[in-house]
């Protein structure tokens, strides 16, 4: 059940947010270009600041061990995609045996040799040369030599050794980006950069709590690190004191859209009580960004801490926007329009964004309409260039927080703010060195280290986002170190980067519709965390809340049977669905004596046939999501999946038929299906059997016969004869028994059979046999 009412506050920006979840690229570059100009002079003063700042930092800067080994091992090279993996099984494998097996899986087959003195850095070459011999010594392909022999005298001896070297260097390489295991070890290891001006921001490891236990034990980790934090903070000016950030994920185990009530009565009081504690002490407070599904339930849950009366005069709460959503321009304007209402002043951490990653691959799964990031990382940087603009606009009411490890993201907010103006930098702990202490020793700037705080077990997330977000060869983190390119290249102006690329896709990249293109659509998804979909759903559906069908056989021939069934919601008792007519022995008997392969159509005209029906399908969904519900009992995501599944089963199957050899169908097949997906396996069972050519007589499962009564009649509305397709609910005893046993019946699917239209045509008719999935 979705319980999503009022999932963000109502204002004037909200509809905007709605609009802009899924939008095209294009049309929300456009309007934040138009919106926060960026003027020829300014873009000209920014590119030329970039190039000074980029040889600064390869001149007289010295790179950080965690730029320089991300530059070695990014996840553009194979040894960089093992290492990410050996480096997150050892922080959580237990038994030697199993870790042995990892670290030989994980370092013998790749090539550690190519890196061997390449980087700046004396350790990470020292690590490569390490790997080189691990590899050779686990390596058991030189037998028949004297080396061969050696190695495995080492192997056998040196495993431990081997076992304790690598999960070391895996621990160290956890130390880089963790600050410290406690917030006590953080703050103490944190005090040589505060000597040189650094300010702290401390995150606590962890997200995505699973349980209620899980989100207790992250709320006292957050409340022992505020105490933490507080205790010994002696600024009073909230630009100045350290601060926490917080993930909702990791507060309560169902941080989603659909919960929207129950986030206001469950987790906004555990938020509230941690604001609370931290204003009391004078730190910042910033509710960190996650995945895109996610904004509209942080908004709401920001804003109810905003109304609280009890936090009036603080102006520490911040929130986190990510640049490469299509809407944190309309989340900064929702944001400053919130704080005008409520008569606050907020803080907003800028930053590219986290998940991009994910974010795709989840929308190419659900096949919605578009990506709610951008896919081209100049869109991305427009994005961010213009969304510090308007930061930099709002400052009466925004103290705007600039996080990056890029050059050319800094020269632009050098170059767009004005003196005195307030704002700060911040860079991640283990990262970006190099620029921030130029920022910090020779600017002047403000700066802030956003560090990372708990057990290297809980490094797992933050470690892979890192990696994504810096281990590819473009970007800046892995350019910047790589001398051969130009700075002129790295500084590159993203407004021209993104206008010379505006009608190429990105590479090797496609939109979720297109993902099985050129051979057939993917089929549509509905997102259920998006509100415009949740409506569209619920509009749609609502002719259907109360309608009763009445169905039974369909036949090329006249029915006889005359039982009735009613059917009644399995979630509401009191709900009847409608009514079945039940065919008996004699209707099966009759058709299949009327039932005929599809021979009139050919190939070509099948797969035509089945494509329309699949775009039947989607067009009907209010319908069909009605039906799944009411009769089936499905939730609303289940009803999505099978409907989804019913549409692939058709689209695949069409392909499929174009690819059957040239001969004759088998005949008759009889297709019985199961109640617990009653229209995909239903669906798929049939088109099987339609794409091959053959005639089908297909009994639904006794508790679902509306829903395939409805696939039956697209079907025919498509174009498939009555004969080809004929439809017989009733019982597994009678009717079922008589379409198992009878003679004419070619091929024979049951229960979970989603076999090939090939396999049914492998069948010859006097070998009929069941087909499983």
């Amino acid at each position: 059940m979705l319980d999503t009412a009022n999932p963000a506050p109502d204002s004037r920006h909200t509809s905007a947010l709605e609009m802009l979840y899924r939008a095209d690229p294009e049309t929300v570059i456009r309007g934040l270009m138009e919106g926060t100009e960026i003027t020829q002079q300014e873009r000209d003063r920014i590119f030329q600041r970039s190039i000074d700042l980029i040889n600064y930092m390869r001149e007289d800067g010295k790179p950080g061990l965690m730029d320089l080994f991300l530059a070695e091992y990014g996840l553009s090279t194979n040894e960089g995609i093992a290492l990410m993996c050996l480096a997150e099984a050892l922080l959580r494998v237990p038994d030697h045996g199993t870790i042995d097996a990892l670290i030989e899986d994980k370092i013998v087959p790749y090539d550690w040799d190519e890196h061997l003195g390449k980087s700046q850095s004396a350790l990470v070459n020292a690590s490569t040369a390490a790997l080189m011999l691990t590899g050779r010594v686990l390596d058991d392909d030189n037998s028949s030599s004297v080396l061969g022999l050696l190695n495995r005298t080492v192997k056998r001896l040196g495993e431990p050794v081997v076992r304790v070297a690598v999960k070391r260097a895996m621990h160290e390489m956890g130390d880089q980006f963790v600050l410290g295991q406690t917030i006590e070890e953080a703050i103490k290891r944190g005090k040589a950069e505060r000597k040189k001006g650094y300010l702290y921001s401390y995150d606590m490891l962890g997200e995505a709590a699973l349980t209620e236990k899980d989100a207790r034990a992250y709320f006292d980790a957050y409340a022992k690190a505020i105490d933490a934090i507080g205790r010994g903070n002696q600024e009073k000016g909230i630009e100045t004191s350290p601060g926490v950030s917080v993930k909702l994920s990791a507060l309560h185990p169902r941080f989603e859209f659909a919960k929207a009530r129950r986030l206001r009565t469950e987790l906004v009081p555990r938020v509230t009580e941690l604001a609370l504690a931290a204003s009391k002490l004078r730190i910042g407070f910033n509710i960190d960004a996650e995945e895109a599904d996610r904004l509209m339930p942080t908004l709401d849950v920001f804003e109810q801490l905003l109304q609280d009366p009890r936090l009036a005069g603080w102006d520490g709460l911040g929130l986190v926007i990510q640049a490469y959503g299509k809407r944190a321009g309309a989340v900064i304007d929702w944001l400053y329009d919130a704080a005008e209402r409520h008569d606050r002043k907020v803080m907003v951490r800028l930053v590219k964004g986290a998940y991009w990653d994910s974010e795709v691959k989840r929308s190419q799964v659900d096949g919605v309409e578009n990506f709610p990031v951008f896919t081209k990382r100049a869109a991305t940087d427009i994005s961010y260039m213009c969304c510090a603009k308007k930061l930099l606009g709002m400052t009466d009411r925004i103290y705007p927080q600039f996080a990056t490890h890029n050059a050319q993201t800094a020269a632009t907010i050098l170059e767009l703010a004005t003196d005195g103006q307030r704002y700060e930098f911040q860079r991640l702990h283990g990262m970006g060195e190099t620029l921030h202490n130029y920022l910090v020793q020779e600017l002047g700037a403000r700066s802030r280290i956003y560090a990372p705080v708990g057990p290297h077990k809980d490094l797992l997330a933050y470690l892979v986002r890192r990696l994504l977000e810096n281990g590819a060869n473009s970007s800046f983190v892995n350019q910047v170190v790589d001398r051969r390119l130009p700075a002129e290249h790295i500084a590159r102006d993203p407004f021209e980067k993104y206008q010379t690329s505006i009608n190429r896709p990105p590479r090797g990249l496609k939109n979720p519709q297109q993902i099985f293109a050129p051979e057939r659509l993917n089929s549509k998804g509905w997102d259920l965390r998006n509100p415009a979909d949740v409506r569209d759903i619920a509009e749609t559906r609502h002719p259907f809340s109360v309608h009763q069908w009445q169905v039974g056989p369909i036949m090329a021939v006249d029915p006889t049977g005359d039982e009735t069934l009613d059917l009644i919601n399995p979630a509401e008792p009191k709900d009847t669905v409608g009514t079945a007519t039940m065919a008996n022995e004699a209707d099966a008997a009759a058709a299949l004596d009327a039932a005929r392969p599809w021979i009139e159509s050919d190939a070509r005209g099948r797969a035509a046939t089945l494509n329309r029906a699949a775009d039947l399908y989607e067009t009907h969904f209010g319908e069909l999501f009605a039906v799944l519900a009411r009769e089936a009992g499905k939730t609303q995501l289940d009803a999505v999946a099978e409907l989804r599944e019913a549409v692939d089963f058709l689209r695949y199957y069409a392909v499929r038929a174009m690819e059957l050899p040239a001969h004759r169908p088998v005949g008759v097949v009889s297709c019985i299906s199961p109640w617990n997906f009653p229209l995909a396996i239903f669906t798929g069972q049939i088109a099987a059997a339609l794409a091959a050519g053959n005639g089908v007589v297909a009994k639904p499962a006794e508790t679902t016969p509306i829903i395939a009564s409805l696939g039956i009649q697209l079907l025919h509305e498509a174009g498939v004869p009555e004969e080809v397709l004929q439809f017989l609910p009733g019982h597994g005893r009678t009717v079922g028994q008589v379409l198992s046993a009878s003679s004419k019946v070619s091929g024979l699917c049951f229960t979970g059979s989603t076999a090939t239209a090939q396999a049914i045509n492998d069948h010859s008719p006097r070998q009929r046999r069941p087909m499983r999935s």
